[in-house]
């Protein structure tokens, strides 16, 4: 049997790309798409018909769904070898079996998927067999496999294969075949496939000293409290990769306020939101996301432009309802200063410099007010960079995601009150 080779999953993405779900996402919109992994969905073979078995073989992921109204049967894959590392190839065998006739002019799907946030990572779509095994073809009572070879990615968590087949003349069920058992799918008709687990990448942590006396909010950077507040380097979001210009986060706190200044190169500095919550989380920014209990779930969203723009959203679960998000007032004070001509890109700049202060009692589920010694909060601090005005784009972070989707709430740092 032909196998269908992908060269690496979409997860193995360049430094410079642009985080492609950074900011907020409007309810009722849908994710960006992503290009698909070279190779992926080749055209229908010219003839020949469908290679079939009898049965399938000893299965390291069983499944037991049935689709149509039980017109196939997905029992289960192989993984092999069962426990990847990073770079090794890895091929996945997927086995369905017919069980009556089937409906035609479906086409196959693959979907591989954070397991634990269900955020959509990479897209494996092809047909079967090349083309050769299209639904509607297989023999009752015969086993159809589907073989593709893909290089493990160095994810930093488990990876959940979904699977399934649609078509574009089917308006419900966003055109897929419905599954039959509601726990054998992820609700939008994705069955349950393999897993596929790397290694586990520590979260960052940021130990952030209490100040004796509070900055100044001019955005110059020039205050004592700076001098000793430990600076770090934000890096590339999809990989942790040394960004292409330098940005720069320190952190400080009293009882009242979370102090924060980001320092960020850039020879063209711009932007053109300039009122409250505009969509700045589209142009040059720079960000702060607090879950101050770590639940997972609630958290804020602070944003200052080179304009000294703020947009500012409270979510009660991973990405909510935007416009309710949106009526949340931080309370956040700002300033920003330009090292250059700002929305001029006739001349080089040296780089813009933010100094946030956000109000501790406005933000969720804050454990302490003040904050005591100890206290430790989730969070992750962003900036997008633009390069040649929105040519190319580049998300940072202090913690990086391995996806694109600056609110992956299990991949936000630790932030230690000291």
């Amino acid at each position: 049997m032909r196998a269908f080779v992908v060269s690496a999953l979409i997860l193995v993405l360049c430094a410079a790309c642009r985080d492609e779900q950074a900011g907020p996402k409007p309810k009722g919109q849908r994710p960006p798409s992503q290009p698909q992994a070279q190779g992926a969905r080749p055209s229908p073979a010219q003839g020949g018909s469908p290679q079939v078995l009898d049965g399938a073989p000893t299965l390291t992921w069983t499944s037991g769904a049935t689709l149509g109204s039980g017109a196939i049967t997905y029992l289960g894959s192989v993984v092999e070898p069962a426990t990847p590392v990073p770079g090794q190839p890895v091929v996945l065998r997927h086995f369905f079996r017919a069980e009556k006739s089937q409906p035609s002019g479906y086409h196959f799907f693959m979907h591989a998927i954070d397991a634990s946030t269900r955020q959509t990572l990479g897209n494996l779509d092809h047909e079967l067999q090349n083309g050769a095994a299209p639904l509607g073809t297989w023999p009752q009572g015969k086993v159809i496999e589907d073989r593709q070879q893909l290089q493990m990615p160095n994810y930093p968590g488990v990876i959940q294969i979904v699977m399934g087949f649609w078509s574009d003349q089917v308006q419900e069920n966003e055109g897929r075949l419905a599954v039959d058992q509601p726990d054998k799918h992820d609700g939008k008709n994705r069955l349950y496939g393999p897993k596929l687990e790397g290694p586990q990448a520590k979260l960052p942590e940021y130990h952030m000293p209490k100040a004796s006396k509070a900055p100044v909010i001019d955005g110059k950077l020039d205050d004592a409290v700076w001098a000793t507040a430990p600076a770090v380097v934000l890096v590339t979001s999809f990989d942790g990769h040394p960004a292409q210009r330098k940005t720069t986060l320190r952190m400080t706190y009293d009882d009242q306020f979370v102090y924060a200044a980001f320092d960020c190169e850039d020879p063209d500095v711009w932007g053109t939101g300039k009122n409250t919550d505009d969509a700045i989380y589209n142009e040059e920014v720079v960000e702060l996301y607090f879950d101050a209990d770590g639940d997972g779930a609630t958290y804020n969203e602070l944003e200052v432009s080179p304009h000294n723009v703020i947009f500012d959203a409270s979510f009660v679960t991973r990405r909510s309802d935007l416009e309710a998000a949106k009526k949340w007032e931080s309370g956040l004070v700002s300033a920003v200063q330009v090292r250059g001509t700002i929305d001029d890109a006739s001349d080089v700049d040296q780089g813009w410099s933010v100094e946030m202060k956000v109000p501790i009692g406005n933000l969720n589920h804050v454990p302490h007010v003040p904050p005591q010694k100890g206290d430790v909060w989730r969070f992750n601090a962003y900036r997008l960079e633009h390069f040649e005005r929105s040519k190319q784009i580049e998300g940072q972070a202090f913690s990086p995601l391995f996806q694109g989707d600056f609110h992956n709430l299990p991949r936000f740092g630790k932030l230690f009150f000291e």
